[in-house]
């Protein structure tokens, strides 16, 4: 079956009968439902002839050299550049979004790459890996999944930057070929729930299954003032973190209003504020998309050595000597 770029159609996986032609697809909590020409809530993925499509496999939409800072990492190859891949489609619908012209449209493509010409790319751009980010990558899974395997084979890494919402299963099959990840966690049940229409149990199994698979694992959190920048929700993802791993980054980014959404940008106390709460319980807190010198370099937890330090998205490696501290010698926290 032709492929709107002449290449063949791939068929999904996680995909179930409904009954009366319909299909339902199981790769995330919506379970979709699907009736002949629909597309699911992802506007990723169509049943055709009662068969669930993935449209968006290998339409790539978007491919650049970033910093890995940008992602964000901090811990992960810090100052290296990845090749950063995405293509339509997102299961949660924030009314925020920063990219919802190309994550919330279904969009044509300029070209189709399919895993092993990325593989290639990547390979050609002097980049060690690839990430697979700007959009919502787990409804891309099908094409993530194989360009990830062709990836490891190739001795490149592959880096996921999520909203975690995706089934147990799917997850599963694919967390092998995941090196590093950050999963953004939004905020509580009521605004995964009201705002986002999402659901925040499966982005906290997401980040379970992540970091007990042993990815390198961020946290993002995008403050945004009446929304879920209260104590008490900023309290609720500090307290999920420590518990897993008190060493895990944590990133707190900054909003600036965007898509017609009525909040201001976030005050600076705000997240100076969240800042200290968070860094009262946590190793790494980070704050992003603002113009403070607080929460942008790494120190060392038991001495305060300065680790990494870093302007904008560029980091300098000034205080590790052989994966260690180089004032008290304490093993660092980062992958180099």
């Amino acid at each position: 079956m032709p492929g709107t770029e002449g290449r063949a159609v791939k068929e999904a996986l996680f995909f179930e009968p409904a009954g009366e032609g319909k299909i339902r697809c199981t790769l995330c909590f919506h379970r979709c439902v699907l009736a002949e020409g629909d597309l699911g809530f992802c506007l990723a993925r169509r049943n055709v002839s009662g068969r669930l499509i993935a449209e968006t496999y290998g339409k790539v939409i978007s491919a650049h050299m970033d910093p890995i800072e940008k992602k964000p990492l901090y811990h992960f190859h810090p100052g290296t550049d990845v090749l950063s891949v995405a293509a339509p489609g997102c299961n949660l619908a924030c009314p925020f979004c920063q990219n919802a012209e190309i994550s919330r449209r279904p969009l044509r493509p300029r070209e189709s790459i399919d895993p092993d010409e990325l593989v290639a790319l990547t390979t050609r751009s002097g980049s060690a890996g690839i990430a697979y980010t700007y959009t919502e990558p787990l409804v891309w899974f099908e094409y993530v999944l194989e360009s990830a395997k062709a990836a490891h084979k190739a001795g490149l890494y592959n880096v996921i930057v999520s909203n975690g919402t995706i089934e147990e299963e799917p997850l599963k099959m694919l967390l092998p070929y995941i090196d590093a990840a950050n999963i953004d966690i939004k905020g509580d049940r009521d605004f995964y729930s009201k705002v986002l229409k999402g659901d925040l149990e499966s982005t906290l199994r997401t980040v379970r299954m992540l970091y007990r698979s042993g990815a390198f694992l961020e946290v993002t959190n995008l403050l945004i003032p009446d929304g879920n920048d209260s104590e008490e929700q900023i309290a609720e993802i500090v307290s999920f973190i420590e518990s897993l791993d008190p060493t895990i980054p944590f990133h707190i980014s900054r909003y600036y209003p965007h898509g017609g959404y009525p909040a201001p940008a976030t005050p600076v106390d705000t997240m100076l504020h969240a800042f200290e709460q968070a860094r009262s319980r946590l190793a790494y807190v980070y704050l992003g998309n603002v113009l403070l010198a607080e929460g942008l370099n790494t120190h060392c937890p038991s001495c305060g050595n300065l680790l990494v330090e870093r302007t904008g998205f560029q980091s300098r490696i000034t205080g590790i000597s052989a994966n260690r501290c180089s004032s008290c010698g304490r093993e660092v926290d980062l992958i180099l």
